[in-house]
């Protein structure tokens, strides 16, 4: 059984959590990377599941026999729960509960099963209440910060608890079928966002409500229906101002795009909403708020894909261009942001200030399942894991200005399930002026390894021309200016053929009547 022996003193760094068939231990954060000795390594394949409360001080893993929990920062083990089959462990935002689930079963009569999901008080051990919770999807209840209230999605309806109290329901939000629900982060007045599928040609809709005021019919805050939705991702940004809703339909009727079709709507707290116009058709891959609550950044259109950043009056702020990426990640300060292409792309990475609008590094993670901003909002985590890959499995971790700092390498006979950083809360790390510099590192750099482009046997002798499917778009600020002495591309050249042309014409029609009057 793992355990932690440790000083007082919080870690200057965050450490890293290794899960894989070399089983459970901890790796000591930059500048060391040695394995941490907080934490006696959990040998064997056993280990389904981790996780780290919210500020990083108690830690709980299940080995296949038991659950434990221990304190990060008094090398203590608080509890030991017998739970074998648990698959998913969560804390409550201040460590008061601990919330477990394993698959639910019924006997082979018939009858019902046992319940499955299980909340403890982390302080005695003991089992407040237990739940039955079929499904393995949002399978943990949801708290608001200060865990003053905590719901759940109960047969369409959202059953909400207060002060940790499970045995009584304070509060029900009952439309006609709740599919999902997400409460607001910080602190009161909370706010639940409700997402209700449409059904025989009503639309679907999102609807913004204030705890508890759920009754009448201006009860909602705001309300955005929309046809085109078979299911939907909620966003709230940190000051709960405002929720994103990302709108999907399994299938593209047009006919264009193996995604479905994707469309992003505003809905602000105080009832305006709008849907956010793409300048680019095309699948949504990723849309993510900065934590300053004033801006997002979404990742659309067919490849190359766009990437822009909007205002709270979903205007374009910038515009970066296209380029091969799927997703985004601001820093934890959202000072920075990464735009980057994984899963079927090569792992390209941009790293951008986002207050000058200035390229830092262009770094490669090839083959990369996973991503993660440590905390300290200086250093990346990437890592290729099993299943997704099952070769090449390892993690790196990266200086945001594109130097390798520490790799790992799984042998070729095991693989690496799951890493992560400890987290931390915000405020701890302060907010560092950007360099542009590489930083200084150890481990040599490699170059990526550059896939040629396929010739059939009849061009292979001949000079290779450089055409390309795709053009791509540059950033905003990058694009070439009146009395740059870069060359146009066709259509630039030809529009402003066009308008030239116009022009003269005018000016011939000018002369002319000029003549005839003098």
């Amino acid at each position: 059984m793992g355990f932690f022996f440790r000083d007082k003193m919080a870690p200057s760094t965050p450490l890293l959590t290794v899960r894989g068939s070399e089983g459970l231990y901890m790796v000591n954060g930059p500048p060391h990377f040695t394995e941490s000795t907080l934490f006696s390594r959990e040998s064997g394949k056993n280990c389904k599941v981790y996780t780290f409360s919210k500020d990083g001080t108690l830690f709980a893993w299940g080995n296949g026999e038991k659950i434990n929990v221990i304190n990060v920062t008094n090398k203590g083990l608080l509890h030991s729960f017998d739970l074998p089959k648990a698959v998913c462990l969560e804390f409550s935002p201040k460590n008061t509960v601990l919330a477990t689930w394993q698959p639910y079963t019924t006997s082979k009569d018939g009858t019902a099963g046992i319940p499955n999901l299980q909340l403890y008080d982390v302080k005695t051990g003991t089992c407040l209440k237990s739940f039955i919770q079929k499904k393995m999807q949002n399978w943990c209840p949801s708290w608001s910060e200060d865990e003053t209230i905590c719901a759940r999605n109960v047969n369409n309806e959202v059953h909400f608890f207060e002060n940790n109290n499970f045995n009584t329901i304070a509060n029900k939000l009952h439309l006609q079928k709740i599919n999902d629900f997400v409460l607001s982060p910080g602190p009161q007045p909370y706010k639940v966002a409700v997402y209700v599928p449409g059904s025989k040609g009503a639309p679907s809709f999102v609807r913004l409500y204030q705890y508890p005021n759920f009754d009448g019919p201006h009860a909602a805050l705001a309300n955005k229906s929309f046809f085109k939705a078979d299911k939907v991702t909620m966003l709230w940004n940190k000051k709960a101002t405002a929720v994103l809703v990302i709108a999907s339909t399994d299938v593209d009727k047009t006919g264009a795009s193996y995604y479905g079709e994707q469309t992003l709507h505003y809905i602000a707290a105080n009832g305006e909403s709008a849907v956010v116009q793409l300048p680019k058709n095309g699948p949504i891959y990723d849309v993510v708020w900065n934590s300053s609550s004033t801006e997002f950044c979404a990742v659309y259109g067919f490849m190359p894909a766009k990437a822009t950043i909007f205002n709270l009056k979903c205007d374009p702020v910038f515009d970066f261009g296209t380029g091969p990426r799927n997703a985004a990640y601001y820093s934890p300060h959202g000072h920075i942001l990464v735009l980057a292409g994984f899963g079927n792309l090569r792992g390209q990475m941009e790293v951008w200030d986002v207050k000058n609008y200035k390229l830092i590094s262009k770094p490669v993670a090839s083959d990369s399942t996973y991503f993660a901003w440590c905390p300290d909002g200086e250093h990346i985590l990437t890592a290729t894991c099993a299943p997704r890959l099952r070769v090449n499995n390892g993690y790196k971790i990266w200086h945001y200005t594109g130097s390798v700092l520490h790799k790992y390498d799984v042998p070729s006979n095991g693989e690496l399930w799951q890493v992560s950083w400890q987290p931390f809360l915000d405020g701890i790390f302060p907010v560092k002026t950007i360099t542009y510099q590489a930083v200084p590192s150890d481990v040599p750099s490699e170059e990526p390894k550059v896939a040629t482009a396929y010739r059939p046997p009849a061009l292979r002798n001949k000079p290779i021309t450089n055409s390309k499917l795709h053009e791509e778009e540059p950033p905003q600020n990058m694009k070439p200016q009146a009395g740059n002495d870069k060359p146009l591309s066709k259509t630039a050249l030809k529009n402003q053929r066009k308008h030239e042309a116009k022009k003269a014409a005018k000016q011939g029609i000018w002369e002319k009547l000029q003549s005839l009057y003098l």
